[in-house]
């Protein structure tokens, strides 16, 4: 392979402008954050009332020091319950994501009751299913440490409750393949919350707090006039001796995740899957801080992808597959922290060569199990006579039906444009990749906001002259700020990722070692050994 030589200016006013506005989205991104994270933080007189941690204290007690952990869908829910910016909370009261417990590379789903006591909101449910699927593909043990109000009866809507069963089916369906699911039960767990605890393998209930239950006092009140106590009705004493839902019982919230954590300890997990090699490997010849001023926040002004892929990969080296032929896509074979990647990225909008070209490489790939990596910056496949004459739906249709059916681990990242049909070729979200991360300055969607309005424009133009009417300029002009103004909210990254159109928003200078932890996670996976079984581990 050939280290890659760069032709980065890092003294020029465009990469100083360039690294100003991501910079001004990355603290936009960790602003909504600690907006979260502070609101629920403002409940700790609360928790302590209680004897309890606060949930970010109890991830903080479950994860091992000093390990990663890379958060997923933290975005998710911005601007959805709340459709303003300015006091909207991100993460859909739910932390979540990937870290390593006693060990163990576990997936890890923490409530967080310090907002809306915990209560589901829109994204709720839907962030519980997509964490378990990652969970089940990748064969994550699963730990959700549970404090939650349930479904917030002021805002139901059925459509949430009939989809959001899926999170106990896929319970079902972990159990079954062997991938085991704990709960640790450290408030309340109501109506369909309480098959949460009912449809785990291993269930820790915290005394005098933990409470699970088909109905709560008020609704078992409501529904038969009867008068009971919610610790009669689901306390976690009552579970232990008398119920025979909880297996264990813990003292207070640091018991409850020290009994988790020793539990995944004598499950023997890591006993049948291979450590992780230790790949020989150079860092990137170029310095990830150079990314912000490399890539610029406004798609249409363009940029060497190569220069990106050499501040990601190993020692900046890589092999440039068919430089000369449809340039403006690059294909690179590479590695990442060792391990063999094919690198996807753009240097403009993808004519019939470059589609012919990805659909080569998807192929090679597939035949050397090579992880295919996109880094996404695409305007959309080529238009116009020549291209449509030179076959450009058939070759993209190619490209497409490749991406969809190699057997390859894909990870994708949004590092700008994402538009059209050129997502669905560059691994988006509709063609399963095992993870997809955005960038806070990307932007995604059928077309750009200029584009649609000039397209809805031209077709005004054109009605107008069939009925032999002048063109209202000033009704065109209205239109167009209206048409630019309705794409420009929906492309948004913040807004796309809010509605979970990706697993979560990065630091673009975290790329590399986000990659990095994906790759080894898919590693561990393909090479791990369950014990399925028919049904489950079913309480009786």
């Amino acid at each position: 392979m050939a280290v890659f030589e760069s032709k980065l200016n890092v003294n020029s006013d465009s990469f100083a402008q360039n690294r100003v506005n991501q910079l001004k989205n990355i603290e936009l991104m960790e602003t909504l954050r600690e907006r979260t994270a502070q609101a629920s933080e403002k409940r700790r007189p609360r928790f302590e009332e209680r004897n309890q941690l606060t949930p970010r204290d109890r991830l903080a007690f479950l994860l091992d020091p000093g390990m990663p952990f890379v958060e997923l869908y933290n975005m998710a829910g911005f601007a959805v319950d709340d459709p303003n910016r300015e006091t909207a909370m991100t993460g859909s009261s739910v932390i979540a994501g990937i870290g390593f417990v006693s060990g163990v590379r576990c997936m890890v789903y923490v409530d967080d009751s310090g907002i809306s006591a915990g209560a589901a909101m829109a994204m709720t449910f839907q962030k519980g299913i997509e964490t378990l699927r990652i969970a089940l593909d990748k064969k994550l043990p699963f730990i959700h440490l549970v404090e939650s109000a349930g479904a917030n009866l002021m805002t139901y809507m059925v459509e949430g409750w009939a989809r959001g069963g899926e999170i106990f089916y896929m319970l079902g369906k972990m159990s079954a393949a062997g991938v085991p699911t704990f709960t640790v039960l450290h408030g309340p767990s109501t109506a369909g919350g309480a098959y949460m605890p009912g449809m785990s393998d291993y269930n820790i209930g915290v005394k005098h707090n933990g409470m699970a239950a088909l109905g709560g006092a008020a609704l078992v009140h409501a529904a038969t006039g009867e008068v009971a106590d919610d610790r009669e009705l689901g306390g976690t004493e009552m579970h232990a001796s008398v119920s025979g839902l909880m297996e264990y019982l813990a003292e207070d919230d640091a018991d409850g995740i020290y009994q988790c954590r020793e539990l995944l300890a004598q499950i023997g997990w890591n006993d049948r899957c291979p450590t992780l090699p230790d790949y020989s490997y150079e860092e990137p010849k170029y310095s990830s801080e150079e990314i912000l001023g490399l890539v610029p926040t406004d798609y249409k002004i363009p940029y060497d992808a190569r220069e990106l892929a050499a501040r990601i990969v190993d020692g900046s080296d890589f092999i440039d597959f068919k430089s000369r032929y449809g340039s403006s896509l690059v294909c690179l074979q590479a590695k990442v922290f060792g391990h063999r990647v094919g690198v996807v990225c753009n240097n403009g909008p993808i004519d019939t060569d470059g589609a012919a070209k990805a659909t080569h490489f998807f192929q090679l790939c597939d035949q050397s199990e090579t992880p295919i990596v996109f880094l996404n910056n695409i305007t959309g496949y080529m238009v116009g006579t020549k291209y449509e004459r030179a076959g450009m739906v058939k070759m993209g249709a190619k490209m497409i039906q490749a991406v969809s059916n190699v057997r390859v681990p894909k990870i994708s990242f949004y590092v700008g444009a994402s538009f059209g049909a050129g997502n669905y070729g560059m691994g988006g979200i509709g063609y399963h990749p095992d993870f997809l991360f955005t960038w806070p300055s990307a932007t995604t969607g059928v077309m750009g906001g200029e584009q649609a309005a000039g397209t809805m424009e031209q077709v005004a133009i054109a009605g107008a002259a069939r009925r032999g009417h002048e063109v209202d300029h000033e009704a065109l002009a209205k239109q167009r700020a209206a048409i630019e103004s309705h794409f420009a909210k929906q492309s948004d990254a913040f807004y796309t990722s809010g509605r979970m159109l990706d697993q979560g928003m990065i630091d673009p200078r975290d790329t590399r070692r986000v990659l990095g932890f994906a790759l080894d996670t898919i590693w561990q996976s393909q090479r791990r050994q369950l014990q399925p079984n028919a049904f489950g581990v079913a309480r009786i």
